[in-house]
């Protein structure tokens, strides 16, 4: 339930995007950024603008090369991206936030009780029955049905 002590803390007012890191945030998320690499240039970009961007395009779901122009350049965002998704590092800094909330939040770091549907749960047994398998999948369409087959029938009857 929304009470206003939640809604305080959600609040997302100040920032440039909904999706910007607070300075909070920041400080739990910066020891997960791995540092530059040794020997060659010295890394010379933002690392919090960089993940800002990189929020940004998984909060609103456009295209990197929708990145407003006050983020770091798109090529540079998905760098970092697929680098951080490569070596682990945006699952560390998940998991971080989601230790932080729930902690903060006085439940237990990581939950206690889970739910599982029970037909996904036959279905992922092995030799699940045939039925219960083709309940979960997605839909075949025939050629014709999906307008791709082509037609040798004259269009002079």
């Amino acid at each position: 339930m929304w009470t206003p002590e939640h809604r305080r803390a959600a609040e997302r007012r100040g920032l440039r995007y909904p999706s910007d890191l607070t300075d909070a945030e920041w400080v739990l998320v910066e020891p997960a950024i791995p540092p530059a690499k040794r020997g060659g240039r010295p890394r010379d970009v933002n690392v919090r603008e960089v993940l800002n961007a990189i929020f940004y395009v998984l909060s609103t779901g456009c295209q990197w090369q929708a990145l407003p122009k006050d983020l770091p350049p798109k090529s540079t965002a998905h760098y970092y991206f697929m680098l951080w998704d490569w070596d682990g590092t945006l699952e560390r800094i998940h998991h971080m936030l989601y230790v932080a909330t729930r902690e903060r939040e006085g439940r237990e770091a990581s939950p206690t009780a889970a739910i599982i549907d029970s037909q996904s749960a036959r279905a992922a047994q092995k030799g699940a029955s045939r039925s219960t398998r083709r309940a979960t999948m997605r839909a075949r369409r025939s050629r014709a049905a999906s307008g791709t087959s082509s037609s040798t029938r004259s269009a002079s009857c």
